[in-house]
């Protein structure tokens, strides 16, 4: 139904029905699940399945390992939004155990050795922009074959999870809580009967969750946990509070008292942030914190002489312009101002009034500096060896360069088994302590990633170390000397993907904390390149990598970046880079870029280049000059320690130069007609303060435009998908019959104008008529998070960008001639593409080695479910090869693995007297060069098509 009001009605109607949903509710969550599992057992497209292309030697972040001590070749991974992976060979190789699970993403996990019975908390610990909600308790007694929800669906978020060694039925639990809305379900959970029932033991306040859980080795009945206060909204993240504080147990997690008290040692108040915990027994406990409270101010001045940008905040004019011209720019220099700003200049401009001293200062300050500016005391480690009555910090200076000003990202504090004056902190880096904590060294090695999230000791081998980090796994035998590198699983978290037109074409990508990296879309993810010691995929940038465009007239040059903005003109060719980030004029606020801030190469002239800030920006000249062509294009911002009020996507139609669209993180979208001349609000009558994660120009229709909105920084997991054919004026919802779950990306087929394609923050979705319905697209694709879908329009493969499993490619010619005349018919058999024949089938270089197996697919239409036969024909009707598939209602795919039977061969030598199909090493016969005919069909329909050998 397309939505039309008049305005006054309109304001009235929109304040009472379009303001800001509350959080999506656990039954509605369940209903979610289930509806999603219902389409995918009738979806049309069930068989087309993707294909993961990796890459893999960056990974992802790990939240947990979980170790067997009686044979540490054995253990578990835990990646945030990647699912739980277990080696059985001290991490050589992994299999994915998570995968039929409804969710994949992770917490913790907790494993019973004894009974083989693995526990999983999903939704991740870490309070991080990409940190997903999961769906309680998970628990498998069958290594991951299946799974039990055992409750807690409204957790979201799990901190820890903790088993008694004698008796696995008793379970306690930390729960952390929903990450940007207060809920009840959080704090401390227990149960006795394996996860039947639970009992909540300790409950803190609707905004307080437990972020950690441990307990005395010997004695289960002795626990300690971390609560911590937070509240995190899309603008700001206030990682601490008056209800963060350690509590303990007697009674096994039973009843629990606060010890973290006034007079104990250990901070109290607001400033109080996420807390790690180590337990080395009753009396021994040490703690990570992240203390938020404000350093004291240091009135020794710097002997430096260099200026600050503090400095400016209240000079005088007079003062000022008594600078020295060489002080002031060794300042402007050094801060990155433009080159127009040098000291006569800018001295200019003070004494005629354009510009304040202050300035100087507001030119540098934005939601990112003062993020990382903020003068917080950060990490402390505190012990107890009284059973924590009491606390001492265990060192006199501040641990700088540890967690910076986002120590709610880490927090982690272990204890070795065998001495209580070992003990390591995560951190950027990874630090040891061989005194108790007095002082530290660094232990992250060249090979190792600087984020980290988990680590595990060897009881019998304190050596031994196996550590969970942002960029997946490492194990040490010498304490952190020396790291090996275990990072075969696929768990890439891509925000962005992009590919250009070489043969083979080439996939770009930017992750989360690992940069952005390049590859053949054909390229093999095994181990085979550790003979060359050529990795097939190349990074390119690092930091978090983001969006990337590529020019179509030479790939490259390459426009990509990392966070905030922070973007780079590359020539590939020659190892150059140039930045190319917009800059403000003195005298105005910065920009604000978004996290993920979006850039487009326009298509009409890729010369030309727009990029979001809370303006849009473009540049005539390949991003060496911009202008600003809008005004603000957002709510104006918000106070608080995250960039907010910014562009997040932009669309320019293929149809018309300066037909340009922007969506904003507070809600908002735009459109001009005439590259920015006039501007208009198209998003009045849309759900209000959501995320506008795409809106895309028809390439289709000059009219429509498509929107997808995500309310993921509320904890609303409706899917917002709309399309217009008014430009935008006028939108009608599309996403109504969607299962729960927040939308990333929507992309339209550029052959058929029918088919939409979906990715939420559990998978991926279809649509085969224009989004009035949609049709689950997950055939070998876990339940992981989508942030970006690519089209290679040459090849008609369409690639999938998971925030957790790297990338998946799957071609998508046969859903692109699928139309009305084709699915009404009972039976279609779709073009199949030719073949190369190859004198390497049914043969191997060595007896010792599998004969090379080649194979294609059959892909057919059927209107009905039912078992057909399968016919491999030649030109003249003699039968090859025959063998029947049971079909679904739908596209089916079915692999061929391109021989033909002994009767088939002599048929085929007896048509043709000169030809000879020998029989290979692996025993089999294999289709000749020529043309043959599949034909499929039932008692009721048959049809066929050709199918070249070349």
């Amino acid at each position: 139904m397309i939505i039309r009001f008049s305005l006054p009605l309109f304001l009235l109607i929109s304040t009472l029905i379009f303001s800001q949903q509350p959080a999506t509710n656990a039954e509605a969550i369940q209903q979610g699940l289930r509806q999603k599992q219902q389409m995918t057992l009738s979806s049309l497209v069930q068989h087309v399945s993707f294909e993961n292309i990796g890459p893999s030697v960056m990974s992802g972040r790990v939240v947990d390992v979980d170790v067997n001590s009686n044979n540490t070749t054995e253990f578990y991974v835990a990646y945030a939004s990647g699912g739980v992976w277990h080696t059985v060979n001290n991490g050589t190789t992994f299999v994915p155990i998570l995968d039929a699970a409804e969710t994949i993403n992770v917490g913790d996990i907790a494993v019973d050795w004894k009974n083989n019975t693995i526990w999983v908390g999903t939704g991740e610990n870490n309070s991080s922009r990409s940190s997903y909600a999961g769906i309680g308790i998970l628990k498998s007694k069958d290594n991951g074959k299946t799974w039990e929800n055992t409750g807690l669906i409204d957790s979201h978020h799990i901190g820890r999870i903790v088993i008694h060694p004698n008796n696995p039925d008793e379970v306690v639990v930390g729960v952390t809580g929903h990450l940007y809305s207060p809920n009840e379900e959080r704090g401390i959970y227990k149960t006795t009967d394996g996860g039947k029932t639970w009992t909540k033991t300790l409950f803190i306040n609707a905004n307080t969750g437990i972020i950690d859980l441990a307990y005395a080795p010997g004695n289960f009945n002795v626990m300690y946990a971390a609560a911590w206060d937070k509240d995190r909204k899309a603008w700001n993240f206030e990682g601490s509070g008056t209800g963060s504080a350690i509590y303990k147990s007697i009674d096994g997690g039973n009843t629990w008292q606060k010890i973290s008290i006034e007079g104990s040692g250990f901070p109290t108040g607001k400033g109080v942030g996420r807390i790690g915990l180590a337990v080395y027994d009753e009396n021994t406990i040490y703690a990570v914190h992240d203390n938020q409270f404000r350093r004291k101010k240091n009135n020794n001045k710097s002997n430096t002489g260099r200026l600050t940008k503090e400095d400016f905040k209240t000079m005088s004019v007079d003062n000022f312009l008594k600078i020295e011209d060489k002080k002031l720019n060794a300042f402007l220099k050094t801060n990155g101002f433009q080159e127009k700003y040098r000291a006569d200049n800018v001295k200019q401009m003070v004494r005629g009034k354009t510009v304040k001293p202050q300035d100087l200062t507001k030119y540098l300050e934005d939601a990112n500096s003062m993020l990382f500016d903020t003068p917080v005391i950060g990490a402390e480690v505190y012990k107890s060896n009284d059973g924590g009555k009491s606390w001492v910090k265990t060192h006199s200076e501040y641990l700088d360069d540890i967690f910076y000003s986002y120590g709610y990202y880490f927090a982690q504090i272990q204890v070795s088994p065998s001495n209580k004056n070992h003990i390591y902190i995560s951190g950027v880096p990874i630090l040891k302590s061989k005194d108790g904590g007095k002082t530290f060294s660094s232990i992250n090695g060249k090979n190792v990633h600087a984020d980290h999230h988990a680590l595990w000791i060897n009881p019998k081998n304190p050596n031994h170390l196996v550590n969970g980090n942002d960029g997946g796994v490492n194990i040490s035998y010498d304490d952190g000397e020396h790291w090996i590198k275990a990072n075969q699983p696929n768990v890439g978290q891509f925000y962005a993907i992009n590919v250009d037109n070489e043969t083979p074409y080439n996939v770009y990508g930017g992750l989360q904390d690992n940069g952005v990296w390049v590859g053949a879309n054909t390229s093999i993810e095994d181990v085979s390149w550790h003979q060359s010691g050529h990795y097939p995929w190349e990074s390119i940038m690092g930091g978090d990598g983001m969006q990337i465009q590529i020019d179509n007239r030479n790939s490259d040059i390459v426009y990509t970046g990392f966070q905030f903005g922070n973007y780079f003109r590359l020539d590939r060719a020659v190892n150059e880079r140039t930045n190319i980030q917009p800059k403000h004029e003195l005298g105005e606020s910065p920009y604000r870029f978004n996290w993920q801030t979006p850039i487009l190469l326009s298509s009409h002239n890729q010369d030309i280049l727009y990029m979001g800030g809370n303006k849009l920006m473009r540049s005539m000249n390949q991003g060496d000059d911009w202008t600003p062509i809008s005004k603000d294009l957002t709510t104006g911002g918000k106070k608080g320690n995250v960039a907010y009020g910014t562009i997040t996507t932009i669309s320019e139609s293929p149809f018309q130069f300066g037909l340009l669209y922007t969506g904003s993180d507070d809600g908002l979208a735009y459109v001009t007609q005439n590259s920015g001349g006039s501007w208009a609000k198209i998003s009045d009558m849309l759900p209000k303060d959501l995320w506008v994660s795409r809106i895309i120009a028809s390439s289709h229709k000059k009219e429509r435009v498509y929107i997808t909105l995500n309310g993921y920084r509320w904890d609303d997991f409706t899917p917002y998908v709309y399309v217009s054919d008014d430009y935008g004026q006028n939108w009608k919802n599309i996403g109504n019959t969607l299962p729960l779950s927040p939308v990333n990306v929507i992309k339209e087929d550029p052959v058929n104008q029918n088919v939409l394609y979906l990715g939420t923050d559990n998978g991926a979705y279809l649509s085969l008529d224009g989004g009035k319905t949609w049709q689950v697209f997950s055939k070998d694709l876990p339940n992981v998070a989508i942030h970006d879908i690519v089209i290679q329009p040459e090849a008609n493969d369409l690639l999938l960008g998971t925030h957790g499993r790297s990338i998946y490619k799957t071609n998508i010619a046969a859903l692109q001639s699928l139309n009305n005349e084709i699915m009404n018919r009972d039976l279609y058999v779709f073009e199949m593409p030719s073949v190369e024949w190859s004198d390497t089938w049914g043969v191997s270089w060595s007896k010792w080695f599998e004969p090379y197996t080649p194979s294609s697919i059959i892909k057919f239409y059927s209107k009905n479910q039912g078992e057909f036969s399968i016919k491999i024909m030649t030109e003249g009707g003699k039968v090859l090869q025959e063998f029947s598939t049971q079909a679904d209602k739908g596209i089916n795919y079915v692999k061929y693995d391109l021989t033909i039977a002994e009767k088939g061969k002599n048929s085929l030598e007896k048509e043709f007297d000169d030809e000879e199909v020998s029989k290979r090493k692996n025993g089999k016969y294999y289709l000749p060069v020529g043309k043959y005919y599949i034909e499929i069909s039932n008692k009721e329909v048959r049809d066929k098509v050709l199918f070249k050998l070349e």
